[in-house]
């Protein structure tokens, strides 16, 4: 199988997702768009991964590469493969469906809980995870507004639209199941500035503090993407 990702900003990676795809013998390229690369031909991938990023998906003058990108992954979708969207990715996922993007409610930063929709809890990609899960979560915007064939899969007390799933071949979280420490502390790092205190943004070292959820987001992670792959084989 054949992993390619699109990544933001040099400081926040494919994180646990390398490491699955490491040990199901994948082999992985990637796109970095900060870096002006090109985009490969829809030829050269199976699954396509579409990073996070403290961008915002509108902002094409002063990110002009984010033209291409969306083209590319609408066309990655019509090409019927596997797109998987986390964060911004997720969110631009849902613009180029049909959905709206906009300002969420409130920042949401930290480990909050979600909570499953029935469409997930009898789902066979889902249906392993707890009814409220806990997940990392670091965004600003949301897909407020999903298509009406984009099923929604999960809310929380500060994001109405958690998570979805687009004609049973496309994903979007709007959660990070794939950050390891590093990738968190990364973030904290480099958006700090974003952590003004709310009822939904926790402190850097609340934040830093719970290397045990990292792990169990990351096994929930590997068992859904080996579940889909599973999926994809039959």
């Amino acid at each position: 199988m054949r992993l390619h990702y699109l990544q933001h900003v040099h400081f926040e990676n494919l994180g646990s997702i390398f490491t699955w795809a490491t040990k199901e013998g994948c082999s992985i390229t990637s796109t970095h768009l900060y870096n002006h690369e090109n985009l490969p031909a829809q030829s050269d991938f199976d699954w396509l991964v579409v990073m996070g990023g403290p961008m915002n998906i509108y902002q094409e003058d002063k990110y002009p590469w984010l033209v291409s990108e969306k083209q590319f992954i609408r066309e990655a979708i019509k090409s019927g493969k596997v797109v998987i969207g986390i964060c911004l990715g997720a969110q631009l996922i849902a613009d180029v469906i049909g959905g709206e993007i906009t300002r969420n409610p409130c920042p949401e930063i930290g480990w909050f809980p979600i909570k499953l929709k029935e469409e997930a809890r009898s789902s066979l990609l889902f249906s392993f995870l707890p009814e409220e899960p806990m997940v990392f979560q670091w965004h600003g915007d949301t897909f407020s507004t999903l298509p009406e064939d984009a099923v929604c899969l999960a809310e929380s007390d500060a994001c109405h639209n958690q998570a979805f799933v687009y004609k049973d071949r496309v994903f979007g979280f709007q959660f990070h199941l794939e950050s390891t420490q590093e990738t968190i502390g990364n973030l904290v790092n480099h958006c700090i500035e974003e952590m003004v205190p709310g009822d939904f943004v926790q402190t850097p070292e609340e934040v830093l503090s719970h290397p045990e959820y990292v792990d169990q987001d990351n096994q929930w992670m590997d068992i859904f993407l080996t579940q889909l792959k599973m999926k994809e084989m039959k």
